[in-house]
């Protein structure tokens, strides 16, 4: 049951990651021109992302240009784009993955080992979409950073930190951390299972009472091969003895008695050969 919410805890978190990373991706606010010196009045302020370079007016017009060519971006811009897109796919398979592998769902019913593969699997793929998504982020954020302190740089030049770079940060964190979550349920399942199939315990009757804690008990029905020769009754000869071997390494030997209950070769007190 506990892992059963931890699988659910990690998909949802990997769900909201993957949303994130998407935001992140598609808004232009990864880089804001900075407010400096004594003129705190301005009349346009400059955004721009991944896809486009917006303009915002002072008088509210709000005017975006997407880039023309992919090719005349710089190299950082290009590895930024590819990195984010990459998340964004592995995101969307651990998330079709983790579905059919949670315990949750009637995929995969009956295959309780392949199941949770399959969920652990997801869980990898959220963590590896996660890590794809931290790169660009912090990278972006080192090169507004050191631009910003340059001191040959025009303050008109200079840019700060976006939101969409705290939402990248944020949604790539929680995506590792619902794909750790998956993969954790996922060998804890595998724990449990295995600690099932090996905890069970004998399943014969014991035979005169329970025994005492660590003893052992089985009974066992001897038949002597000389009274079976010839068609001879082993009945009429005498009593069948039955051996009771426990823990402890005692053994006695009981007589039926055949004029009350007459014994069948092979047939043991407890009823069980």
């Amino acid at each position: 049951m506990a892992s059963a919410a931890l699988e659910l805890m990690g998909f949802f978190l990997g769900l909201l990651g993957m949303i994130g990373t998407l935001v992140s991706t598609v808004l232009p606010y990864w880089q804001i021109s900075a407010h400096i010196g004594s003129n705190i009045v301005t009349a346009v302020a400059n955004m721009r992302g991944l896809w486009m370079e917006c303009v915002y007016q002072s008088t509210g017009a709000f005017q975006c240009e997407t880039y023309n060519s992919m090719l005349a971006l710089p190299a950082d811009l290009q590895a930024s784009r590819a990195l984010m897109v990459i998340s964004l796919v592995l995101s969307i398979l651990a998330i079709a993955i983790s579905v059919l592998g949670m315990q949750c769902t009637l995929c995969l019913e009956g295959t309780g080992a392949v199941k949770s593969r399959v969920a652990g699997t997801g869980g990898g793929l959220f963590l590896a979409a996660g890590f794809l998504a931290l790169i660009p982020v912090s990278w972006t954020t080192h090169e507004v950073v050191q631009t910003f302190y340059r001191p040959n740089l025009p303050a008109s030049m200079k840019f700060e930190l976006g939101e969409c770079l705290y939402v990248g940060l944020a949604s790539s964190l929680i995506s590792m951390l619902g794909g750790g979550m998956l993969c954790v349920s996922c060998c804890d399942e595998q724990e449990g299972g295995r600690a099932r199939r090996h905890g069970g315990g004998y399943p014969y009757p014991v035979p005169g009472g329970l025994p005492g804690p660590g003893m052992r008990t089985t009974s066992q029905t001897y038949r002597n091969p000389t009274l079976q020769v010839g068609g001879i009754n082993p009945a009429s000869r005498g009593p069948t003895l039955v051996r009771s071997n426990t823990g402890s390494s005692q053994s006695s030997a009981h007589a039926v008695q055949g004029a009350k209950k007459p014994a069948v070769a092979g047939y043991d007190i407890t009823g069980y050969v």
